[in-house]
């Protein structure tokens, strides 16, 4: 085989835990392994990145990287640090999920190769809605005694009441054996025999390699990678408006762009081996270049481009980078009327804005009344009048004095116009 997989976690920071035995594994012929993915919505968020990242490096060392989306085990809900039950999806809600599941993957998988590498992607639903529940119990319940599922910490966890009060219910409490059933099915369908997840799914990927000791007589493997969290101890994943998507329509290319640039310089440095494909040379050079002059922000620009480009494209990084800059442009007005309108909104999220009508513009709108009178940024025309004598009001970041009227010549893609008060304050007036 090629370059070894392990050997990539590792310096990637991306090894959590490995079962004894699985480089040798690995280093004997091309292996399948897989990794699970919750369809219960029509997006992935950033919090998959990891373990698509894992299938991906997985692929570029020449092993078969399969995706389950679980259609089964999404209707149920797995205990490991979650404190609630998931909703029931019909089968058509569940299709339609997994292909814009598969879409994003295809970011970073090879679905389309002629190779015997290509990725393939499965549902544990299509396997799963025929087993009765007797058949179930019968042919794999009977192979796991119960002292063995209590043991498992996220089971334990639950049943103690650290992450709920409300206890565990049967269904979750039979998670681990639904998941070990896919892993014992890819074994025998698919030759699977690695199962790979974040470190809070050890316990039910080792469900697994037990039944296919137990039951297939095989060899399963398992391999975790770390948790990620923030060296500010805030969520990772998240902004303020809740899941950071690879839907761009869930969250705008560049909100995404944004999160990534705001990366902390350690989150930057860990971020950039775990969430790109740059080399370790490059990546070292990268980190002493940022050391050197890190008010320059050269980490979390090249991660911020990398990983944008590769989620949405090259066209989408480069809008983002410009809204990113067009606040400080020297031809601000030419410059933000190339953005689409809901990069435009993005770009001034939490401005305080108004709308007034477009006839307001017909005979000239006056500066007191666009700062106080008609919009009330201002509390008074006094207060509106001294700013204008201090030269402190800029339209579309052109300075303007008292006597100036507002035109429909001023406005931004016909209908925004964009007032700022020294360098902090902005407000907005859209004219319909």
């Amino acid at each position: 085989m090629g370059k070894s997989f392990v050997d990539e976690l590792k310096w990637r920071g991306m090894l959590h835990d490995s079962m004894p035995g699985v480089e040798e594994h690995l280093s004997e012929e091309m292996r399948s392994a897989y990794v699970g993915f919750d369809p219960t919505a029509d997006s992935l968020h950033i919090g998959n990145l990891v373990p698509i990242m894992l299938l991906a490096h997985y692929q570029r060392c020449g092993h078969k990287p399969i995706a389950l989306v679980g259609g089964a085990t999404g209707m149920i809900g797995d205990p490991s640090g979650k404190s609630s039950e998931r909703n029931l999806l019909d089968e058509a809600t569940l299709r339609l999920n997994q292909e814009a599941i598969k879409k994003q993957l295809a970011h970073f998988l090879d679905f389309e190769s002629d190779t015997n590498n290509a990725a393939e992607m499965v549902n544990n639903y299509d396997w799963m809605k025929d087993f009765s529940f007797l058949d179930f119990i019968r042919d794999v319940g009977k192979h796991i005694t119960v002292n063995y599922m209590m043991a498992k910490d996220s089971v334990k966890n639950r049943i103690s009441g650290e992450t709920s009060s409300e206890g565990m219910s049967f269904t979750e409490f039979t998670y681990q054996l639904v998941q070990g059933y896919d892993f014992l099915h890819l074994y025998r369908v698919n030759n699977c025999t690695i199962q790979m997840g974040g470190s809070d799914q050890w316990g039910n990927i080792t469900t697994g390699t037990e039944l296919i000791r137990r039951i297939g007589n095989g060899k399963g493997y398992a391999i975790t990678c770390p948790l990620i969290t923030k060296s500010d101890g805030s969520k990772f994943g998240k902004s303020e408006g809740g899941n950071v998507w690879l839907d761009a329509n869930r969250t705008s290319p560049y909100k995404f762009y944004q999160y990534w640039l705001n990366s902390s310089d350690e989150d930057a440095e860990k971020y950039i081996k775990i969430f790109t494909f740059l080399n370790q040379e490059t990546i070292d050079a990268l980190v002493t270049e940022h050391q050197q002059v890190p008010h320059q922000r050269l980490l979390q620009k090249r991660l911020a481009e990398e990983i944008t480009t590769m989620v949405h494209s090259k066209e989408e990084f480069e809008n983002a980078q410009k809204a990113s800059r067009i606040l400080f442009s020297k031809s601000f007005k030419e410059d933000i009327q190339t953005l689409n309108e809901q990069t435009f909104l993005d770009v001034f999220e939490g401005v305080p804005h108004v709308e007034l009508p477009l006839d307001e513009l017909e005979n000239g709108l006056d500066m007191i009344g666009a700062l106080a009178a008609k919009t009330n940024f201002m509390a008074s025309n006094g207060e509106a009048r001294r700013a204008l004598k201090e030269n402190a009001i800029g339209v579309n970041k052109i300075k303007v004095k008292e006597d100036y009227q507002l035109s429909k010549e001023d406005l931004i893609n016909g209908q925004y116009l964009i007032i700022n008060k020294g360098k902090k304050t902005t407000y907005i007036i859209k004219f319909k």
